[in-house]
């Protein structure tokens, strides 16, 4: 990865694991270090998925990136989280 790249990813990273953090902050949950982790990994790793956009737009400027890693660090972290949830559930009752 040329070093332009690698410090978008980095960017995509960093803005993504503060909205978990953030995320994580203003729950009702009480925080634990497997909440905490948790967060953080869902919220960089949803934030990396707007790298897809550059996929079709080859020239987004790098200001736009930054929005739609925002934005899919809030909403996409939170139906990520909800959609896993789900699905433990499922197996679970499905287990019992």
């Amino acid at each position: 990865m040329p070093n332009g790249e690698t410090n978008l990813f980095s960017k995509l990273v960093l803005i993504g694991a503060l909205i978990g953090v953030g995320q994580l902050l203003v729950g009702q949950e009480p925080i634990s270090i497997r909440l905490f982790i948790g967060r953080v990994i869902l919220g960089s790793a949803v934030s990396l998925i707007s790298g897809i956009a550059l996929i079709h737009f080859s020239d987004l400027p790098e200001l736009a990136l930054i929005g739609i890693a925002c934005m899919l660090g809030i909403a996409g972290h939170t139906a990520v989280e909800a959609a896993v949830q789900h699905w433990l559930k499922r197996n679970k009752d499905k287990a019992s």
